[in-house]
């Protein structure tokens, strides 16, 4: 399916920082998914549990929304005019709790927690699709630390949240006393 172009930059981000993540996870020995630089870090694997997560969620809220919007006669088609989605607000200072609903498990294995985040992201391209035929600016939730977004803006915030668990994973993997194998 062709994509407008704002549409498949979005596609071309979500993909680009994916790859990344998959480069530093996949080839781990599960000692080195499992091993946390501290109690209170999360492990290499847990980190591809949540990002998942958080994926599937987002892909079930594009479902929501646009059931909604359907159901109440109020679902727009894509604007011709939209050659820009708005900018997502920066996050509040501190650092974030994730909220239980996203909280990753311990101990899964990595060859699955990898498959499971391919198999997301193949899934989450039909929700991307669906994204490329409506307008996603009236279709709005609340996320629980930035507000109200729109439906773009939360696969933006999908973008930005793989980028900053990619660098965690980074500084997991460089860590003092990572694992060699």
């Amino acid at each position: 399916m062709s994509l407008p172009k704002p549409v498949e930059t979005l596609w071309n981000e979500l993909q680009a920082v994916r790859v990344d993540v998959l480069r530093e996870a996949e080839g781990l020995t599960q000692r080195q998914a499992d091993w946390k630089p501290s109690a209170t870090d999360w492990s290499v694997g847990e980190i591809v549990d949540h990002l998942t997560i958080a994926e599937i969620a987002t892909g079930k809220l594009t479902t929501k929304l646009t059931k909604e919007a359907a159901a109440a006669g109020t679902l727009a088609q894509w604007p011709a005019d939209l050659t820009a989605f708005a900018t997502l607000p920066p996050d509040p200072p501190g650092p974030a709790e994730a909220p239980e609903v996203v909280r990753p498990s311990h101990g899964k294995t990595i060859g699955e927690l990898i498959a499971t985040m391919r198999a997301t992201r193949e899934r989450s391209r039909q929700s991307i699709e669906k994204l490329a035929t409506l307008d996603p600016r009236k279709l709005r939730f609340k996320h629980f630390r930035l507000g109200d977004l729109d439906l773009a803006q939360w696969w933006q915030l999908q973008i930005r949240h793989d980028r900053i668990h990619l660098a965690q994973v980074r500084d997991v993997r460089r860590a003092p006393g990572f694992p060699k194998a």
